[in-house]
């Protein structure tokens, strides 16, 4: 890239690599990967499609591997990942921390593991173990099982000594944790303490209390506790009081990203897996059981209005029916509307990746509104049991669950465009959008096909 954009934003980067793709411009690409840090690497991954991210994957560095596999998400980690050889994936996590084999091997299946464990230092081994024995949603899962800490009694001079000697300390590395014979957690101990304060000390007088979290306490309570305290370090112990780990900023930062990616999603209806990227049939397959409970809801109301059929003039069935119209669009368009939020959060949703997510999206409202519309049409059917009628929903669920993904996308680029917060006022005009659209398709067609 230009000697004068020496940090650009995700956006002008996603936009170099397809424009270097088009030209298939392999060695700019291979000098881009080389030049970039890992946690780069893995975001640009999340911003491509599959068959984009195969053409790219060959070009990340052989000392990276292991680490972007960690870092990526666990659906595409799980694509690579069953492409390797145990001796493969011995040599990709040799040097990598805990934390890192423990997400490379989540993947994989149970003998796998046993060989990548074999072959893995005992004390590293040890802690792979120890996280995949924690549920996958608990803080024992998360945090980082290497600390630093050292037992009561020692002096200040001491302690410094030995962490030189071992090289403890890094990037992540905050506080020093005080423990007993028992790796009890006794209090913690700053750096700048450790630095500054008389060296003759012991680490006890100058260790202060420390808040910790349960190893098995679960992630989106931590979230919560972790945010309202603004903690970006942690002691985690288990249920007695034993030292088991910590969380790191990264490790916070984690946990609350992944609470609030699962929050999101869930008011959706969108399982935690789908990505901007998904392939269309994990999309549609993941996102259809929330449909098909939407459509009880939908049904629900369509009842109570039957109870008034009395006072319906002779197209009372198209009255009854009205609501599971516009319900069905208003659900699969929140569900594209909850996905591409996110992406624009993110900054991948630039260049030829738009054009691919308006395909997607239709091809996704296609294959939900064929099957959901076959199955209200079935249902509307043995309901009132008029062709015509059948005819009629069963068109118009389909367009209208169609058109409602296609504006799940257009709706907050548009916004975006206009510079107004698409997760902000998104909902509102995406609900409105499909209301129209699904009341002027049903009755529309009911107009030329039954009157």
């Amino acid at each position: 890239m230009a000697d004068d954009d020496q940090h650009p934003d995700n956006e002008t980067r996603l936009l170099y690599i397809q424009e270097r793709l088009d030209e298939q411009d392999t060695p700019a690409l291979a000098a881009l990967f080389n030049a970039l840090e890992t946690v780069e690497t893995t975001r640009i991954l999340e911003s491509f499609p599959q068959k984009t991210r195969d053409l790219l994957w060959p070009l990340i560095p052989t000392e990276d591997i292991g680490e972007v596999l960690a870092g990526v998400d666990e659906e595409i980690r799980a694509d690579y990942v069953e492409d390797l050889s145990a001796s493969d994936l011995e040599t990709i996590v040799r040097g990598l921390d805990a934390q890192d084999v423990a997400e490379v091997l989540d993947v994989t299946d149970d003998e796998t593991k046993s060989s990548v464990y074999a072959s893995l230092d005992d004390n590293i081994r040890a802690q792979v173990e120890n996280l995949h024995a924690y549920e996958e949603d608990v803080v024992g899962r998360y945090m980082d099982p290497e600390t630093v800490n050292v037992k009561q009694g020692v002096s200040l001079e001491a302690v410094q000594r030995y962490i030189r000697i071992h090289h403890l300390l890094d990037d992540q590395s905050q506080q020093i944790m005080i423990t007993d014979k028992e790796k009890r957690l006794l209090g913690t101990l700053t750096l700048i303490d450790l630095v500054k304060q008389p060296q003759e000390a012991r680490v006890e007088e100058y260790m202060v209390d420390s808040f910790t979290l349960n190893d098995q306490m679960r992630v989106n309570n931590a979230a919560v506790l972790l945010r309202s305290k603004e903690l970006s370090f942690v002691p985690v112990c288990d249920a007695d009081g034993i030292l088991v780990g910590q969380l790191n900023a990264a490790d916070v930062l984690e946990i609350t990203q992944d609470n609030a990616d699962m929050t999101l999603k869930h008011m959706s209806g969108v399982s935690d897996e789908e990505e901007v990227f998904t392939p269309i049939l994990r999309s549609a397959k993941s996102r259809g059981l929330w449909l098909g409970l939407n459509l009880l809801t939908a049904f629900l109301a369509a009842f109570v209005i039957g109870q008034f059929e009395a006072v319906l003039d002779q197209i009372v069935a198209l009255a009854i029916l009205m609501p599971v119209v516009a319900s069905m669009g208003g659900i699969a368009g929140s569900q594209t509307l909850t996905v591409v939020i996110r992406g624009l959060a993110l900054g991948q949703l630039v260049g030829d990746n738009t054009r691919w997510l308006y395909n997607k999206e239709l091809m996704v409202g296609m294959s939900n509104g064929l099957v959901w519309s076959l199955v209200v049409g079935a249902i509307s059917y043995v309901w009132f049991g008029q062709a015509l009628i059948t005819l009629v929903i069963t068109l118009a669920i389909f367009v209208n669950m169609s058109l409602a993904n296609l504006s799940g996308v257009v709706i907050p680029l548009i916004l975006k465009r206009l510079k107004i917060d698409p997760a902000l006022s998104g909902a509102v005009i995406l609900t409105t959008v499909t209301d129209v659209v699904g009341f002027l398709s049903f009755l529309g067609l009911a107009t030329l096909i039954i009157l």
